[in-house]
């Protein structure tokens, strides 16, 4: 990984003349009060390595007469300058070869040089910087697209479950009524039948008892004629059986009653509604479960996408363990990023940016004074154990600082001058009335 080995900044916003050596991995803090040139040794750094974009508005400082000078020695050997009227680059590579801007964006990366930048990001922006690094974006959002259509759908099959169970809740059942519609025509059918068979029993009623009265008044004309006795008798005789069988079919005969089904047909529209009604509660009580079974059908389809998401994320080259994606946020320990603490935002910011060009071993970093002591200790030991450089600037004159800049200069190097056969600026000299 390419460092900052060693860098001379002169004339630079508020920057006089600085000479600094950062260490090669770790925090190197650049402490001083307000408006002393902290965040201007971290402008000109980015200006220098970053290109004209990064240029500085106002970048000569304000009363100088001689132009910004930059001198920057990285790791690999190239030297980095801008001086002169223009501030035009010169990089010269460790053979003395002359190279540009274009050398320098092969691996110097933008957010190392401006990780404020980064870490001002919405979370879903963070995510999918880290997401697309590690080459898993498109099959991640592809996922979590199907995951959220298998959930809307889920949603909505859930609703109408919970609707037709209340529906089927609702409806009252009537456990007297029979499990089918009741038809009129079929009743009054019933009722004809009957009525036919009760008829045929009359018409044999009446049979019998014409027989009976046959029967008697054959019985007078034997007493009557007894001339003819013995072709009454014979008669007689076969009257005697015609009788036998006659009262043996009127003795098994017994009438129906329709009283039940003109009560049916009286009460048809009563029971055909309570009949529609368990129809309806039944059918409610089905859909219900059919629906119930389609959402843990669902369920279990959702809970496979969230798997692949899993397997996806758990199988990706991550720069930083405990470092994901859940639902297009960034995630590190568990947590968002509003819920991460000072030092892990700093390690998940500085983790990604690494991934993005590997190549770039440095960061840097302003305004560290909202952060205390152990967070920045923490942060420090993380660095070095990644072999990371980072250089940052902090409101701050204490034994954490590693140089103070005061009044433009490192504290200890005051009236340095870095740039060689440049005049110096001419004294100013106030008048009092009276001098001339």
């Amino acid at each position: 990984m390419i460092k900052i080995n060693k860098l001379e900044i002169e004339n630079v916003k508020r920057v006089k003349a600085v000479k600094i050596e950062p260490t090669s991995s770790g925090l190197t803090i650049v402490g001083g009060n307000n408006n002393q040139g902290k965040t201007s040794v971290l402008d000109a750094i980015a200006w220098g390595l970053g290109g004209n974009k990064y240029r500085p508005s106002k970048a000569e400082r304000e009363g100088s007469v001689i132009p910004p000078y930059l001198h920057i020695v990285l790791s690999n050997g190239l030297v980095v300058e801008r001086k002169g009227k223009n501030s035009e680059l010169k990089v010269i590579d460790p053979n003395g070869e002359k190279a540009g801007q274009q050398l320098l964006n092969g691996f110097v990366e933008e957010l190392a040089i401006d990780l404020p930048k980064f870490m001002n990001s919405t979370s879903k922006e963070k995510a999918n910087i880290l997401l697309r690094i590690i080459g898993v974006g498109d099959k991640l959002h592809e996922l979590e697209r199907k995951e959220q259509e298998i959930y809307n759908q889920r949603r909505t099959i859930g609703q109408i479950a919970d609707q037709k169970s209340k529906f089927a809740k609702e409806q009252p059942y009537f456990t007297d009524a029979p499990k089918e519609l009741i038809s009129a025509s079929d009743l009054i059918k019933q009722q004809q039948d009957i009525l036919a068979r009760n008829g045929e029993n009359q018409r044999k009623r009446q049979n019998l008892n014409q027989i009976q009265s046959l029967y008697a008044s054959q019985g007078q004309e034997i007493q009557r004629l007894e001339a003819q006795l013995n072709q009454a008798k014979a008669a007689y005789a076969k009257t005697g059986e015609d009788l036998a069988i006659a009262q043996k079919d009127a003795l098994d005969l017994v009438d129906e009653s329709t009283e039940a089904l003109e009560a049916n047909i009286q009460q048809i529209d009563e029971i055909n509604r309570k009949v529609r009604a368990n129809l309806d509660k039944d059918k409610a009580e089905t859909d219900a479960n059919d629906y119930r079974t389609q959402y843990e059908k669902l369920t279990t389809a959702i809970d496979d996408v969230r798997k692949q998401k899993s397997e996806l994320l758990d199988s990706a080259d991550l720069p930083l363990e405990g470092l994901s994606v859940e639902e297009g946020d960034l995630i590190y320990k568990g947590q968002k990023w509003d819920n991460m603490s000072g030092a892990d935002q700093l390690q998940v910011s500085t983790a990604i940016v690494r991934k993005l060009k590997p190549n770039c071993g440095f960061i840097l970093l302003d305004k560290l004074e909202q952060m205390d002591m152990d967070t920045l200790n923490e942060f420090g030991k993380w660095l070095e154990q990644e072999g990371l450089q980072a250089i940052a600037t902090r409101v701050s004159t204490g034994e954490e600082c590693s140089i103070i800049i005061e009044d433009g200069y490192v504290a200890g190097q005051e009236q340095v001058q870095l740039q060689e056969n440049v005049p110096k600026a001419p004294e100013t000299k106030t008048w009092k009335a009276g001098e001339f």
